[in-house]
């Protein structure tokens, strides 16, 4: 008996002790207040990716006024992927399409159908009237939205489509301003035209033409030429006997500048003039000494004045720092044309042509180059021009001009 008594205290000690230890491990109250758990991070904002397309000839004789435009549309996308808009809901991630068209008309049409088979939602270019106007079609066909940013020819917004844009006056504004101004300013009498048949530079030719001789002038001659073309000798022989005080030439400066050279050669005295493709900081060194003091007068087809200047000028200088080159004439033009686009899928909330499109001709946008607004052709509003010379082998502005609203 003894010794089951034993084990009974024992177990029962045993009991007591476990007891005991427990209470001694349990953790003391506290008052201290339990920090709260982080809030869950927001999901990261979908994204859509936009895709805009852009031609201009980057290859060929004008390839410098084709890169300049590119220029500009990079410039535009990678601002507005630094900025991270939204279109409805998602963050838009621009994506430029850029393709070369070489100015001609065939390939124009080409690259126009492989942007429109990649699916692009907008599209900025031609440069040219004469690839501009046939590549319209394919984008309306295809309701994607087009802005020219220096197509100036009256057609490429008078064939009825609703996709069509421009962000620069056209050739009835830019020739018919030149035509006046050489018979009223100029007092031209005897005035001589040539022309490279090409869309741009025959219809500038023609408005010019038709406003000098409302304004009194005698046409002494019209001749023609090719864009790409080198010896004008023939030509200028048979208008020099004519003995005109001005010469008008439409056409790009590729041709202009050489052509500015064999005028010097043959003797003639004449004021030089032309439209936006011949008003670029390259003629003077195409020109070269050829190009004597206010002996060129040109127009570009836009222009900026009061409080847009100082931006403009500070963008230009951006320009310059980023790429090296000198903004040669539209690169402003197709950073507005990108932004106008975008801005118009943010107001409809979608970057689907069909749904965006509309804002498109609604839109009332302040752009670098000025106040952006369409009539109902798709031609801007109160087109301005800028009537320039050249001193001392660079570009001098001597007057903006605005047409009628």
């Amino acid at each position: 008996m003894q010794l089951k008594w034993t084990a009974v205290a024992l177990a029962a000690f045993a009991l007591v002790a476990c007891g005991k230890k427990e209470e001694a491990a349990a953790p003391a109250a506290t008052t201290t207040p339990t920090a709260a758990a982080p809030a869950p991070a927001a999901p990261p904002a979908e994204t859509i990716v936009v895709k805009i397309g852009h031609v201009a000839p980057t290859s060929g004789p004008i390839a410098h006024l084709g890169k300049d435009n590119e220029l500009g549309a990079r410039m535009a996308i990678e601002d507005l992927n630094a900025k991270g808009i939204k279109i409805g809901d998602k963050v838009a991630k621009f994506e430029l399409l850029a393709e070369d068209d070489a100015a001609d008309p065939k390939q124009g049409t080409a690259v126009a159908q492989k942007l429109v088979d990649s699916k692009v939602q907008g599209v900025v270019g031609h440069l040219n009237s004469g690839t501009t106007i046939p590549a319209s079609k394919l984008y309306s066909d295809a309701g994607i939205p087009q802005i020219s940013p220096s197509a100036t020819n009256p057609k490429y917004t008078r064939q009825g489509y609703k996709t069509t844009f421009r962000v620069v006056a056209d050739d009835t504004q830019l020739g018919g301003t030149l035509g006046k101004y050489a018979v009223e300013t100029l007092k031209g009498k005897n005035i001589a035209v040539i022309d490279d048949r090409t869309a741009y530079g025959q219809g500038v030719a023609e408005e010019f033409e038709k406003a000098a001789k409302a304004a009194g002038a005698n046409i002494v001659g019209h001749e023609f030429t090719t864009d790409k073309s080198t010896d004008f000798n023939a030509i200028l022989t048979k208008l020099k006997a004519a003995k005109p005080d001005i010469l008008f030439f439409g056409g790009m400066d590729a041709v202009g500048g050489p052509m500015l050279k064999q005028v010097k050669q043959l003797g003639m005295n004449v004021k030089f003039m032309g439209g936006d493709g011949l008003c670029t900081g390259e003629l003077a060194k195409l020109a070269g000494d050829a190009i004597g003091e206010d002996m060129v007068v040109c127009a570009e087809a836009g222009g900026v004045e009061g409080d847009f200047k100082a931006p403009l000028d500070a963008w230009k200088a951006k320009f310059k720092e980023k790429n090296g080159v000198e903004v040669q004439i539209y690169a402003p033009y197709v950073y507005d044309a990108v932004n106008v686009l975008a801005a118009a899928m943010e107001k409809a909330g979608s970057p689907d042509p069909e749904k965006y499109l509309p804002e498109v001709g609604k839109i009332e946008y302040k752009g670098l180059t000025g106040p952006i607004a369409f009539d109902e052709k798709g031609d801007i509003k109160n087109g301005a021009l800028t009537l320039y010379t050249y001193k001392n082998g660079a570009r001098t502005q001597i007057a903006v001009v605005r047409g009628a609203s």
